[in-house]
């Protein structure tokens, strides 16, 4: 959520930074909606100090036996009685107009972040590692999967439709390996702590990330509520839980209606969690084989910080990252997301692309985390906040990261590590998890 203080104060900056999302200028509706707002506050509050001061007054004129003036005041006290509400009512009209504009307007990016519409404007900041030399043409993940016989689509479509699997055997023990081999580095080597948290939110959680109210579509909901009798079995809401799209909701939240004392800053934060999205957007998009999928497990991290800290966070987040990567010896590009191309809570935005040789012709690069900073965005959402040394609350600063996500890593791992015959060697760092075993291959 924007600072409505900053954009008064600085409106070009602020449409500025929108057109470098694309976007059009916003400060001017804004500001005609806060002018309104602050217009009817003042209102409001002054018919109010009236009503105070007038009520004093009749006790005066009562005292001074002045009837008709006492009687023209409570005639005045009265007419306010009648319009106060109608003031409050304009105010608050006003405030929830200006809160419903600001809430679907995405983070500015930093002057740092580079230009660009799309991924196409995305800079590549880091390499590690080098592509693989086979003597056999490499195979897609899912044909690994379904040659073995543990990765079965069709089974998954008969429980809950496309974009679902299910794993079986040395597959699901590999998937569980690499999710417990991210979660102890980031809590033994990273000072992170671990997190076992909801996966179903309420609204305002989800709100206070920014997966409301534009991304409501994207989301999977659970919903309480009571079926009525025929003829038209209408189902009364009572309420809704949001299943959590990645575990940075959950944790960042953690935070939420709160003052932190800056001794217990910076706060790591770390989970391995199901993972649940929608996929609105995608239509059509990775619908082959495990890249894109409704349900999936994801190792997040989160940070709260101080502002003066957040931005050295960030590159410390992304380091805890790329060191899954290493560990495992996966090859990789570390690229700087075009301002065009973040996502809505973020100021700058670091992907880490994994290569994945079976994909595309020969090979290609896909995406298995993202590390962003949010600065006070999202803090400003949950109302989250800080006391420092001066003793005065401030808003702290939200980062996340994908520490990695499982399922994508699981694919790479696979198609990195697959064996003419079809089998999968397992990395060095994942043997003592999968008790001893070498090499996932067919019974």
């Amino acid at each position: 959520m924007h600072d409505i203080k900053s954009i008064r104060d600085n409106p070009q900056a602020f449409d500025a930074g929108l057109a470098r999302r694309g976007l059009k200028p916003m400060s001017a509706l804004l500001l005609t909606i806060d002018e309104r707002r602050r217009t009817a506050i003042l209102a409001s509050e002054q018919a109010q100090a009236r009503r105070n001061a007038a009520s004093k007054e009749i006790g005066d004129a009562k005292k001074a036996k002045d009837e008709a003036r006492a009687a023209k005041l409570m005639a005045e006290v009265a007419e306010l009685k009648t319009t106060m509400p109608k003031l409050e009512a304009a105010a608050k009209a006003a405030d929830e107009e200006l809160t419903k504009e600001l809430s679907a307007i995405p983070n500015i990016p930093f002057d740092e972040v580079p230009d660009g519409v799309d991924e196409h404007g995305n800079v590549q900041h880091h390499v590690f590692g080098s592509k693989r030399n086979y003597g056999f043409a490499p195979k897609l993940h899912d044909d690994l999967g379904t040659a073995l016989g543990y990765m079965d689509f069709e089974a998954a479509a008969k429980l809950s439709g496309a974009r679902f699997v299910v794993l079986k055997k040395g597959l699901a023990r590999l998937e569980r390996a690499i999710g417990q081999f991210m979660l102890d580095l980031h809590t033994t080597e990273h000072g992170y702590t671990e997190i076992s948290p909801p996966l179903l939110v309420r609204n305002e959680v989800m709100f206070g990330t920014g997966q409301l109210p534009k991304f409501e579509d994207d989301q999977f909901w659970a919903i309480k509520g009571e079926l009525l009798a025929a003829p038209d079995h209408e189902r009364l809401t009572t309420e809704r839980l949001g299943l959590i799209p990645t575990a940075e909701v959950s944790l960042t939240n953690l935070a939420r209606e709160s003052i932190l004392d800056e001794k217990q800053l910076p706060m790591r934060l770390t989970a391995l969690t199901p993972c649940f999205r929608a996929e609105a957007g995608a239509a059509g998009r990775d619908t082959r084989g495990m890249i894109r999928q409704h349900q999936f497990t994801k190792v997040e991290l989160v940070s709260i910080t101080t502002p003066e800290t957040s931005k050295d966070e960030l590159e410390r987040m992304l380091s805890c990252a790329e060191q899954v990567l290493q560990k495992l010896d996966l090859h990789y590009r570390v690229m700087t997301l075009c301002a065009g191309d973040m996502g809505f809570s973020s100021q700058k935005t670091y992907d880490i692309e994994v290569w994945m040789p079976g994909q595309g012709d020969g090979g290609m690069f896909r995406e298995i985390s993202s590390c962003s900073v949010c600065g006070d965005f999202q803090a400003r959402r949950m109302d989250a906040r800080s006391r420092g040394p001066d003793g005065k609350p401030r808003f702290v600063h939200t980062l996340n990261g994908s520490g990695t996500a499982v399922g994508r890593a699981l694919i790479a791992v696979m198609e990195t590590y697959q064996q003419e015959d079809g089998s999968i060697a397992v990395p060095g760092v994942l043997q003592t998890y999968m008790g001893g075993l070498k090499v996932v291959a067919r019974d």
